[in-house]
């Protein structure tokens, strides 16, 4: 899209939402889905998410203004039709035939009052930060207490109109608005139920499917929603999700025929499963990075030289297919291809053999003033894990071998290693990125210098003008072009290393159809989805 002109979208549109199931399919005689979590969801409310086990639930609870199809893009949710001038501020036109599971209708008002309450500090909401990250209008005085709730710039004009201010233009802000934290809430239910209104029986929400039984620790039961708008094109008839946080028993469980579907699979069976299983080892790209981070702040990270020098001499392609060997891809930018939006240019480290940017590397620390008589010392610091330490271990001989360079390997326990990030007690450190949402900003609004996320300690006047000019700009043309540029001053001034591109790995059998494989934020709705006659 080139800017969010006025928009119209019709209610036949949202039939593409529910399963695609094809005329001449053949569907089993029972409809009942197994899916695997990574975890036991900490709570099924839209306010309580914390990861992604609340996150595939609530999704078949509740459901926003918009959704997301399966390429990711975004979809009519309850939201029928929206229109914005200036990516600031917005109407939506909300669909007469939306119900609560009680058969309530959902008006406008639910959703001023549910965005209320993941606002207002009293209630502690964990994904108040995504309200912020929206550019709410008043939501950073609210979430300090300094403003009341219902100064958000949100309002009900009627039972079926919505308008949402912002206080500056958000390109991206149609694709916050399928996340599940800013769904509607059944004012009256919560009310009746206070902290039980999550329970059997009891939660009131309005997605395609509602709770039908809870076993904490063993399982989730949902069954379709009757009120559900759309509920004619719902195929299953029960989704049971299993919380398993071994990834190893979960894929024993898979193989055993008990889960159709998991969240993950241990990378050191990859080899043998792909040899096993071919057609049910799937590992799409992520809207993830693996990177190198270097303290731009402290001798000899603060030399750029070195810094390129270091980020050249590793070799990304040795490391996706040997090192890993599970799918995931070279990173030769911070933003991965499968973005919305981003569209990959070329530069050296994709364009160059290894062996020339090792000469590039060598060239680039004898000119700042290292070699064999002065070898670069350093320490890369990791947070314990295995992965990590393979990575950190190929990569130090990589450095020793082609620059000499001698490399203490350090690793720590997680609150150790988050209170070393966050103090800049490191030189160079492991970390990862994966988006709240599809759009380049996502990934690179985290070098800007006042993003407490900016772990290089990065401060680029030049970067900063880039990304204003960009959330200011409403056409997706220049703004990709904008973002072009602010990945060329990244590879340029190295502040960080990417390594390589998250893959999202599970096994899915071959009989469970609709799952939307090729969406980078792995969203997936059990309405989607369908089982095959086998």
């Amino acid at each position: 899209m080139t800017g969010w002109r006025p928009l119209l979208l019709l209610l036949a549109m949202g039939a593409a939402q529910a399963a695609d199931v094809p005329p001449d399919a053949k569907l089993a005689a029972e409809q009942t889905v197994v899916r695997h979590l990574k975890d036991e969801p900490s709570s099924l409310s839209p306010l309580k998410l914390v990861g992604l086990p609340e996150l595939q639930v609530v999704r078949d609870l509740f459901e926003g203004l918009l959704t997301q199809g399966p390429d990711g893009r975004v979809q009519p949710g309850v939201a029928l039709s929206w229109h914005s001038d200036d990516n600031q501020h917005f109407r939506f036109q909300l669909r007469q035939d939306a119900a609560w599971s009680n058969g309530d209708p959902v008006t406008a008002h639910d959703f001023v009052h549910g965005w209320r309450r993941l606002v207002d500090p009293k209630e502690g909401a964990t994904f108040a930060w995504f309200a912020q990250l929206a550019h709410f209008e008043n939501v950073d005085r609210i979430v300090a207490g300094k403003l009341s709730p219902e100064r958000l710039g949100v309002k009900a004009i009627d039972d079926h109109t919505l308008e949402v201010s912002l206080s500056q233009p958000v390109p991206y802000f149609l694709n916050l608005l399928t996340h599940p934290s800013l769904s509607p809430l059944h004012r009256a239910s919560m009310a009746q139920h206070g902290q039980q209104w999550t329970q059997p029986g009891k939660l009131v929400g309005n997605g395609a499917f509602m709770l039908a039984d809870r076993v904490v620790n063993e399982r989730l039961d949902l069954v379709p929603n009757p009120h559900y708008w759309d509920r004619a094109h719902t195929v299953l008839t029960r989704v049971t999700f299993l919380p398993i946080n071994q990834e190893s028993a979960a894929t024993q469980r898979y193989l055993a025929g008990d889960i159709d579907i998991t969240e993950s699979f241990p990378k050191e069976q990859y080899a043998r499963l792909i040899k096993q299983i071919p057609d049910e080892v799937h590992t799409p790209e992520q809207l993830g990075t693996y990177y190198y981070a270097f303290n731009t702040r402290q001798p000899p990270l603060d030399d750029v030289r070195v810094r390129k020098a270091l980020s050249y001499a590793i070799d990304r392609r040795l490391i996706a297919d040997k090192v890993l060997g599970t799918g995931e891809k070279p990173a030769y930018h911070f933003t991965p291809d499968v973005t919305a939006h981003f569209s990959p240019k070329p530069n050296p480290l994709s364009t160059l053999s290894q062996e020339a940017l090792d000469a590039q590397a060598r060239q680039l620390l004898a000119e700042a003033g290292y070699g064999p008589q002065r070898p670069l010392t350093l320490t890369l610091l990791y947070n314990t894990a295995e992965v990590h330490k393979k990575l950190a271990l190929a990569v130090a001989s990589m450095w020793k071998q082609k620059l000499g360079a001698r490399v203490e390997l350090t690793n720590q326990e997680w609150k150790s290693y988050l209170d070393s990030r966050q103090s800049g007690q490191f030189q160079v450190i492991r970390s990862s990125w994966v988006a709240d949402y599809n759009d380049p900003s996502a990934f690179l609004e985290l070098w800007r210098s006042s993003n407490g996320g900016n772990m290089a300690r990065f401060a680029n006047p030049g970067y900063d003008a880039l990304l204003d000019q960009a959330s200011r700009d409403t056409s997706q043309a220049s703004r990709g072009q904008l973002f072009d540029r602010a990945e060329a001053l990244l590879q340029e001034q190295a502040p960080i290393a990417p390594l390589y591109q998250y893959t999202n790995a599970r096994l899915i059998k071959p009989w469970l159809k609709g799952y939307p494989i090729n969406n980078p934020e792995d969203v997936a709705y059990s309405r989607q989805l369908y089982l095959l006659a086998h």
